[in-house]
């Protein structure tokens, strides 16, 4: 679960970490499933996720989560919905289960009736950094099938029986690096450098990063963290004499 979670939050707010900058005037960029007015309008902002794998055991055996966040605010809210159509607050969805011989094909929709013009008020009724989970199955990895096709996602291997399928493209079995202390939600990221411009950041700076709890966190993590730690973060381990 905490691989889903990075995902989850990947790109939640980027390194300055302050929602005056620049980059994050257009943030939850990763993995949106948008209300069909918008995507009608705004093709890029798809309204529809499909996951399409084969396995080796029968499909039918395989458990379907799905979560997302959904925009309130300045804040992403986390969501965790399964097979069928759902409803949270304003927004409407399904998410349909399909086997075909071998082959399972997950597809999200948004489904909710929104009519507007403004991006931002599109967000507050999209998923946003939607990805799905599917345990159960001995499980084809998606280089070696073939005739399945993905669309705003790609799934990959995550422990025996199990399948990650996110809007980033990760190889089979990924793993949180051991030396990192927590989120940064940066794409790319490299935690030594990160953690290093965080401690560099002015105290006006800082004050913004507390203004949001997840960024607040981040600030508190790094600045309580040890020399031997932020030694570690740069590939180095400290020798005591």
């Amino acid at each position: 679960m905490a691989l889903a979670d990075a995902v989850m939050y990947e790109g939640y707010m980027l390194w300055p970490y302050r929602r005056s900058a620049l980059k994050n005037q257009r943030r939850w960029t990763f993995g949106g499933v948008f209300p069909p007015a918008w995507t009608a309008a705004h093709p890029d902002d798809a309204c529809v996720m499909r996951t399409q794998v084969a396995l080796e055991s029968d499909p039918h055996d395989v458990e379907v989560t799905v979560r997302f966040l959904q925009v309130m605010g300045d804040e992403g809210v986390e969501r965790v919905v399964g097979v069928g159509p759902f409803a949270i607050g304003a927004l409407r969805g399904v998410v349909d289960f399909v086997v075909d011989g071998p082959r399972l094909t997950v597809t999200i929709s948004n489904t909710t009736p929104w009519v507007g013009r403004d991006r931002s008020d599109a967000l507050e009724h999209a998923f946003c950094s939607t990805h799905t989970l599917l345990v159960g199955g001995r499980f084809v990895s998606a280089t070696e099938s073939s005739g399945c096709t993905n669309v705003g996602t790609w799934p990959v291997l995550v422990g025996e029986d199990a399948m990650l399928s996110a809007p980033i493209i990760l190889e089979d079995h990924p793993r949180i690096a051991p030396e990192s202390p927590g989120d940064l939600f940066d794409g790319g990221e490299i935690d030594g450098l990160l953690a290093l411009n965080i401690l560099a950041l002015t105290d006006d700076e800082k004050a913004e990063m507390l203004v949001d709890p997840r960024t607040r966190a981040i600030l508190e993590r790094t600045q309580s963290l040890t020399e031997e730690q932020l030694w570690k973060l740069s590939g180095y381990r400290l020798e005591r004499g």
